[in-house]
């Protein structure tokens, strides 16, 4: 199974704010006295830019355009609600937010397919919503695909029930632990775990410091250490710099590690040099979309991977 891909799908938004729903439990998101209007219009011109720099590099990138008339905010954020894997099978998933749960469109899975995708079988754990279950995809589930694990930060977003129930489904072995960050003195769950986490090929970065179970950090190293991943601890501060939030892609020539600018500013000198051993860095100023959204470059990044031939 390979790690990476070079097919990327992302949602052009249109009328991306800061959601409401979501804030109740994302503390990542914070508030302006911007106009809606004027978010939006930066969000745009931070998407297509970082679209741009994401073809400049020889990624493929499907840009489909969000529906107006749905009025939903968050659509920039298409993993959360969608999974591809190489048999050919996708995955939809229960959305937390009910102003989420439009994001799940169609016409999105026909562009896909149009393009090439083949999809064979569609497992769909959306019915968990009426149940208050829920399960945000690879916000969620950080899938290590060569070695089939998933690892999963269990939250009021991710529920342990479901998570195994995806792993049973998929051939994952599970690696479940939980993850905090301090708001207001406090100790509280982080809403995903694609904000303290990020796989690649050869490393992981992940933010040790978050796992406040001294038996689950440990869980969590020996997984990694077993496939012979690189650690990578990140600080508190750079993960609410999103320095956890990244993704692995692969362009023409190289792999890069795409993340935001704040979160590579974030980032130390030996940081830098241990991903740059195997991994080119490309990073896109994405503030107004960190900001409002509370997510960053891989929460806007839902890879495709084709079926084997």
């Amino acid at each position: 199974m390979k790690q990476i891909t070079n097919s990327i799908l992302m949602i052009r938004p249109v009328a991306f704010r800061m959601n409401e729903q979501t804030a109740v439990n994302n503390y990542f998101q914070k508030k302006t006295s911007d106009l809606e209007a004027t978010i939006n219009i930066r969000a745009q011109e931070e998407f297509d830019n970082f679209v741009d720099k994401l073809r400049a590099v020889g990624v493929h990138v499907i840009v489909v355009d969000d529906d107006k008339n749905l009025n939903i905010p968050d659509s920039i954020f298409p993993n959360n609600w969608i999974s591809f894997h190489q048999n050919g099978d996708i995955a939809l998933y229960p959305m937390f937010a009910e102003n989420r749960r439009p994001e799940r469109r169609q016409e999105i899975i026909e562009a896909i397919e149009k393009d090439g995708f083949q999809i064979k079988n569609i497992v769909d754990y959306t019915s968990a919503e009426d149940e208050g279950v829920f399960l945000e995809g690879t916000g969620n589930l950080i899938l290590d695909r060569a070695n089939q694990k998933a690892y999963c930060a269990l939250s009021p977003r991710a529920h342990e029930d479901l998570c195994i129930e995806f792993c049973e489904d998929f051939e994952f072995t599970p690696v479940l632990f939980k993850a905090y960050q301090t708001v207001n003195d406090q100790r509280l769950p982080i809403y995903h775990t694609n904000v303290m986490m990020c796989l690649a090929e050869e490393f992981a970065i992940v933010c040790l410091a978050s796992i406040d179970d001294k038996k689950e950090k440990k869980t969590v190293i020996k997984a990694l250490k077993q496939d012979g991943k690189e650690i990578i601890d990140i600080t508190e501060d750079q993960m609410h710099q999103f320095a956890g939030n990244m993704l692995q892609v692969q362009g023409d020539k190289d792999k890069y590690l795409v993340m935001s600018e704040s979160a590579f500013k974030s980032l130390t000198e030996a940081q830098i040099k241990t991903i740059e051993r195997t991994s080119k860095i490309l990073y896109a100023d994405l503030h107004t979309i960190e900001t409002h959204g509370g997510g960053s470059a891989r929460c806007m990044l839902a890879e495709i991977f084709n079926p084997k031939a």
